[in-house]
């Protein structure tokens, strides 16, 4: 067995030369420091703290990210790393904060109800009190029974989402066999359905949705209500609302169970009332994006101008503290390049870490930083050639088992050797698979090495992402202490690399289309 590793390690280092990407191997003495530092002196969940508890909400263009703009930025200073700064990115429009948030059933029977103002909408102007009206359409001919009855009432439309008791945990970790599944590539036996029913159907709901918001606006009601996708035991999911409409009217997200309940009474002929009371806040006096931007410069003269980036998306939705989605994901990028300047392990080219905005309206920060940074009229400038590699950190708090390739199979060695020393930590799964939904994409989509990690789900997909439960008690301090020892020791690699990283051909640049 002794001989065999040896022959395999031996033909690896033939392979990478012959490639061009000498010295991937892995430097044990920085790893060492990397560790000792991450897992003895971690600051990672103080900086979750400070973003979360202290901080806040963090909604692009609210006031709590203006404030998360400030400390991180400061903070980084104070670490001593360079050229930090709060860039913008563009336009993005108004911001918009939650001042106050009140609502209640009382007739037949008073209960405080679990909700928040859906995003970018209006407030009440004081407290209203109002029955409830259960608009039952199926079409848009059958709007027109509730034209004249609905001014000043609260309108609630069907819905199908449901709180059903479930019998399996929610938060989990991979399998052993789950990781060795990721490890093929997957192939479909079928196309998309995207046949004419389909698609019929998907328009028809879209155009009644449209219709009988513009009958509320038409017959001034008071409020509307809705709930967003299941969760259960008092969990809530928040959606975009729209931001550029300004005859929006005050509507609020609520709890499935709380929804359910009242149209159950309606639709059984009980009155319904509520009071609410709903405040909200506009800010237009900058309606610009913001990157934070921070770096370590580069020691090797030949090399220092090249760049290897980290990021995570710092903005959040407003019903939690967005401590899984994603002060975990910022925390952890700024502990990583924490630990690569206190360690002082070296670092060939510089590191640069972004903390984007914008995200969860539409990758914003991330897809217009790397146009204005890295692309001049349409096409690759210098710095994109400069460019070794992206590392993206977005799938809640869960600890790192191994990283999506992209679709890239030349960096699968180099990555397989990096990951050998993180078994011990259960992360070693490399899979040629691409993942969607995040900051990576914006590099992966013009030809730049991208990567996002594989984490352990935990209770991500059930009860905190963009949820009121997306809360500090949600983060896993274990988990998150090795993905920033992890994260600086890719981060270390890549920068110490002879060459920068192998970037796919061309004809593959653009097929991100999901796991």
């Amino acid at each position: 067995m002794k001989k065999l590793s040896v022959f395999f390690a031996f033909m690896f280092l033939i392979s990478a030369t012959a490639f061009g990407f000498q010295n991937t191997e892995v430097d044990y003495d920085a790893v060492y420091k990397i560790k000792d530092e991450g897992l003895n002196n971690s600051q990672v969940m103080d900086i979750a703290w400070n973003l979360t508890d202290r901080i806040g909400p963090r909604l692009t263009g609210s006031s709590g990210l203006k404030k998360a703009y400030d400390w991180s930025s400061n903070q980084m200073k104070e670490w001593g790393l360079s050229n930090v700064k709060v860039e913008a990115w563009g336009e993005f429009g108004p911001g918009w904060d939650v001042k106050k948030s009140y609502l209640a059933m009382t007739v037949p029977y008073y209960q405080a109800l679990i909700g928040i103002p859906k995003a970018w909408t209006p407030g009440t102007n004081g407290q209203i009190e109002a029955e409830v009206v259960y608009v039952d359409a199926q079409s848009e001919s059958e709007l027109a029974k509730y034209r004249g009855k609905l001014a000043g009432k609260v309108v609630m439309l069907p819905t199908s989402i449901e709180a059903k008791t479930t019998f399996e945990a929610d938060a989990r970790r991979w399998t052993e066999d789950e990781l060795d599944g990721m490890t093929t590539a997957r192939v479909s036996n079928a196309n998309r359905d995207f046949s004419p029913r389909r698609v019929s159907d998907f328009r028809r709901r879209a155009n009644l949705r449209n219709a009988a918001y513009q009958l509320f606006k038409d017959e001034g009601v008071a409020m509307v209500l809705n709930t967003h996708r299941g969760g259960g035991q008092g969990t809530f999911f928040t959606s975009n609302g729209a931001r550029r409409d300004p005859n929006a009217l005050p509507e609020m997200e609520i709890a499935p169970e709380h929804y359910n309940r009242m149209v159950r009474l309606a639709i059984k002929g009980q009155t319904v009332k509520i009071e609410a009371d709903t405040k909200t806040e506009f800010h237009r006096s900058d309606l610009k994006g913001y990157n934070v931007i921070a770096e370590i410069p580069g020691s090797d003269p030949n090399l220092k101008d090249e760049v290897v980036m980290l990021g995570a998306h710092m903005d959040s939705w407003f019903a939690g503290t967005g401590a899984t989605d994603n002060a975990a994901g910022s925390a952890t990028m700024m502990e990583a390049i924490r630990i690569l300047k206190e360690s002082g392990v070296p670092l060939r080219r510089t590191v640069r870490i972004a903390l984007w905005s914008g995200e969860e309206q539409g990758l914003f920060g991330s897809r217009n930083y790397v146009q204005n940074t890295f692309m001049k009229g349409g096409k690759p400038n210098k710095a994109h050639e400069k460019l070794s590699a992206y590392y993206n950190m977005d799938n809640g708090t869960g600890a790192i088992r191994g990283i999506y390739l992209q679709r890239n199979e030349a960096i699968r060695p180099i990555f397989e050797e990096w990951f050998s020393v993180f078994e011990d930590m259960g992360a070693n799964t490399v899979t040629i698979r691409n993942t969607g939904g995040t900051d990576h994409q914006a590099f992966d989509g013009i030809g730049l090495p991208g990567f996002q990690f594989i984490q352990d789900p935990i209770d991500y997909g059930t009860r905190t992402h963009h949820t009121n439960m997306d809360l500090y008690e949600r983060l896993q301090a274990a988990d998150l202490r090795k993905n920033a020892v992890i994260i600086a020791t890719m981060v270390m690699q890549t920068a110490n690399m002879d060459q920068k990283m192998p970037r796919k051909p061309k004809v593959f640049q653009s097929l991100n289309r999901g796991r």
